[in-house]
């Protein structure tokens, strides 16, 4: 079940409200999850269940995207303006310094998270932010090429699709190596999250003069990257590496651009070392495979 959080902002109109919708279950020490560009929380259901069976998570639909409304009038989708948002938003939740682990766009905004100091641990899967212009450039243009399918494609079809191997194959292979396993209802309601999120256009633009080259100090970071990631080459996880040192760079074999759906018990234990509180014993030897 999803809930909603209503809370504060300052935008360049004054002070205004904003809501957020997020998904809450677990205990232990609270751990935020980030979707990725025209995604939703949703795409976080195939580990959601294992990680809280260890930590208080947080699925949040990015403003914007799912059925978080769009930000209000006049307030950008830059890293400037979200990160304080997110913050925002978990004061508002009374989380204080959360784990957080996120996905592509989600991997960036956790970086820029941990940057800021407001989590007290980052787990970026395939983050955006290390590509070059034409890595960019090809990124972005996929995106756009996917929006435009899912805005044009009738309902129907998408739902007749959504039955079949083949069809969830051609909705979904750019993100999922292994897009057989996405439920009907799941690559249905993905594609319509894709076409209708009122954020994705603004976010987009704001991301051509995107690049994290800054280290991360002082808060444990890893970087993972699915070995058939389409979207995001896996070559960047390598210039992540080389941006913040001290990252646990990790590969996640047989995974695309959404790994959760593709390796749901790897990626699993890929977050949960990773968010490990101070002083915790692994149950198993560090996954450290790249």
């Amino acid at each position: 079940m999803t809930a909603e959080v209503s809370f504060t902002i300052d935008t360049p109109l004054g002070s205004r409200s904003t809501s957020v919708t997020y998904r809450r279950e677990g205990t232990g020490e609270p751990l935020l999850l980030l979707h990725g560009i025209g995604h939703h929380l949703q795409a976080w259901d195939p580990v959601f269940e294992l990680l809280a069976a260890d930590r208080d998570v947080i699925a949040i639909d990015l403003p914007g995207f799912g059925t978080s409304p769009a930000l209000p009038e006049g307030t950008a989708y830059d890293l400037s303006t979200v990160v304080p948002i997110l913050g925002a938003l978990c004061e508002a939740l009374g989380i204080e310094r959360p784990h957080v682990a996120g996905n592509s766009l989600g991997g960036l905004l956790a970086l820029e998270l941990g940057r800021e100091k407001l989590v007290r641990s980052v787990t970026a899967l395939s983050p955006a932010g290390f590509w070059t212009p034409s890595e960019r450039q090809y990124a972005f243009n996929v995106l756009r090429m996917m929006r435009r399918v899912a805005k044009a494609l009738p309902v129907p079809v998408i739902e007749r699709m959504s039955r079949t191997g083949a069809g969830r194959t051609a909705l979904t292979s750019t993100i999922y190596a292994r897009p057989g396993r996405r439920s009907p209802e799941a690559v249905v309601a993905e594609t319509l999250a894709l076409r209708t999120a009122p954020g994705f256009g603004q976010t987009l633009a704001a991301g051509q003069d995107v690049l994290f080259t800054d280290d991360v100090p002082g808060v444990p970071v890893t970087v993972a990257w699915g070995s058939g990631d389409r979207l995001l080459l896996r070559r960047q996880g390598v210039r992540a590496k080389h941006a913040i040192p001290g990252a646990r760079l990790v590969r996640l074999p047989g995974c695309g651009h959404v790994p959760m759906n593709d390796d749901p018990a790897l990626v699993t234990r890929v977050i949960l070392d990773g968010s490990r509180p101070v002083g915790e014993v692994p149950s198993r030897p560090e996954t450290q495979l790249a």
